[in-house]
């Protein structure tokens, strides 16, 4: 079906070694017969997805980037791992089928999946999938309450303690992205700091709780059922998964929320199709979210400055990459832009507020 998420022709820079990696899958995955094509998702300006597809089924490989990488960011196996142990308490997660380590095949970690068959919204909706305002709606709902679901799941009883520290997430969140940014500091950023010490100042002294958090909801990270797209089948992308304060997971999201009335720059770099008719707007999602969850919106504004400086530091990451030469795609050279445009916007919402207490 046309409205399937389908994959370009790998990049320039970016090829795998397709030989080695068919040898690795035919002994890994049971089934696989024949030549495999190879193609390469273009969503996503962190890790690589590429999809090998033979007669028999498709899967799909999950690489970290080429050339520098930062720290503990891109681990493939951590994500391979959170995925596996996710898996029978959260249904929506991809099943994990090979993983290799760095040396084995490439000179890197990477990890195979299923791959799930659907929808992916990326900016616009297919041109051929008409929805009604009501289903618009209906599709919001279920998307959030997927998030909410995560959020819900008692992470103690699926033995996932262990997938991060609990506890002090906020403060280590605030510290920890301040650091990124200083490290991936350019001189065509704007200033920054007075929103580094509006986080520090105001985020809240306590988490408003501990559970399992995704680090990266958003429209296209979410899978469809291609018979029903108001259904939701998947849930991709875990590398940031961890144990976390449920609120920044939730403000973190709203970084990528581009509304009907925002101003044309945020139009712009709209990514989703959260603005279309019977969409939630960002604070009918934190009032949808908080009466399902019973959490308090009272300090909501730390949390969307936070998730949009957090979205600023990521942009700003990978076209620092881009910058060293160590990033391919061409697109990357305007995310210097992107970064300056949400810095504003960090600046906007802290002296004007956005959330009603």
């Amino acid at each position: 079906m046309s409205w399937t998420d389908q994959p370009s022709p790998m990049r320039q820079g970016e090829e795998l070694d397709i030989a080695r990696i068919d040898t690795f899958l035919k002994q890994s995955v049971p089934g696989l017969v024949g030549e495999p094509s190879v193609g390469q998702f273009r969503g996503g300006a962190s890790n690589l997805t590429y999809q090998f597809t033979y007669p028999s089924r498709s899967v799909i490989i999950r690489r970290p980037p080429f050339g520098h990488r930062s720290g503990a960011a891109h681990d493939m196996l951590r994500e391979a791992r959170v995925m596996t142990a996710l898996k029978p308490v959260y249904p929506y997660v991809p099943a994990v089928l090979a993983t290799s380590q760095a040396g084995e095949v490439l000179d890197c970690p990477y990890y195979v999946m299923e791959r799930i068959d659907g929808i992916i919204l990326r900016h616009d909706l297919p041109k051929s999938l008409s929805l009604n305002t009501t289903d618009t709606r209906q599709l919001c709902l279920n998307v959030i309450d997927r998030l909410i679901e995560l959020h819900q799941i008692d992470y103690r009883a699926a033995g996932l303690e262990n997938l991060g520290k609990g506890e002090g997430y906020v403060k280590r969140q605030v510290d920890g992205w301040c650091e990124r940014f200083e490290k991936a500091h350019t001189d065509d950023v704007n200033d920054f700091s007075t929103i580094t010490s509006w986080l520090r100042q105001t985020m809240p002294e306590r988490d408003a709780a501990t559970c399992v958090i995704h680090n990266d909801f958003r429209f296209d990270n979410v899978v469809l059922n291609p018979a029903d797209p108001l259904q939701v089948i998947g849930v991709l992308d875990w590398e940031m998964a961890t144990l976390g304060d449920p609120l920044m997971d939730l403000g973190n999201s709203l970084a990528y929320w581009i509304e009907a009335g925002d101003g044309p720059d945020m139009q712009s770099v709209r990514r989703q199709p959260t603005h279309l008719p019977g969409m939630l707007s960002r604070q009918q999602v934190i009032e949808y979210y908080c009466q399902k969850t019973g959490y308090s919106a009272n300090q909501f504004d730390f949390y969307q400055v936070f998730g949009l400086f957090r979205l600023a530091v990521i942009a700003q990451q990978i076209y620092f990459r881009f910058r060293q030469g160590h990033a391919k795609n061409p697109e990357f050279a305007n995310f210097i832009h992107f970064t300056n445009l949400l810095q504003k916007q960090c600046l906007a919402m802290m002296e004007q507020g956005t959330v009603k207490a």
